[in-house]
């Protein structure tokens, strides 16, 4: 990612953000049991760090990374608005690998890096998930943006988080989004 990417995005997020709510996504509410309460959790591409903050109310140790330092600093004011404990990590995983593991829990939420995924199953600990949300290309029947190249063909979610074994994953409609939704397990 460029330096003007950096720059556009800390601008984004000093004019009021990505318009993301500061509570968690309901669907990983509703999946409570499939999901850790010990251990470290990454939550990759954070912005205002609403699933980083999930993972650490949990009671994981949450690290969010974003390329964005305005970002992070947002995450972590909300964090210690909140009583918790989250570590931040400016870093452009275009250029850059994600940080080691293991993790019990990784999220990716609005972010599309497809050669992403298999590193980050490889840093997931044996039983650990990853999280994903991430808008399909019938998101552009409503919406303009973002534009076709972050966004997910229909199923191809699934394939992307292979060979992790496939707990919840629902495509369709929310909010006015077309999105594509898993949770995803490592069995070894």
């Amino acid at each position: 990612m460029a330096e003007a990417d950096r720059e556009r995005w800390d601008r984004i997020w000093r004019e009021g953000g990505h318009g993301e709510g500061a509570e968690p996504p309901l669907w990983l509410a509703a999946l409570d049991a499939e999901m850790p309460r010990a251990g470290r959790a990454l939550d990759v591409a954070c912005g205002a760090g609403r699933v980083a903050l999930f993972w650490a109310a949990r009671g994981l140790d949450a690290l969010a990374v974003d390329v964005s330092p305005e970002a992070l600093r947002r995450a972590q004011e909300a964090a210690s608005a909140a009583g918790l404990s989250l570590a931040t990590l400016a870093l452009d995983l275009e250029r850059e690998p994600p940080p080691a593991g293991p993790f019990a829990a990784i999220s990716v939420f609005h972010y599309l890096q497809r050669d992403l995924f298999p590193a980050l199953a490889a840093r997931l600990a044996p039983g650990g998930v990853l999280a994903c949300e991430i808008a399909t290309v019938e998101n552009l029947e409503r919406n303009p943006k973002p534009s076709r190249r972050f966004l997910l063909e229909r199923g191809e979610l699934p394939g992307l988080c292979a060979p992790l074994e496939t707990i919840h994953h629902r495509e369709g409609w929310d909010g006015g989004r077309c999105l594509a939704r898993i949770l995803a397990r490592r069995t070894s």
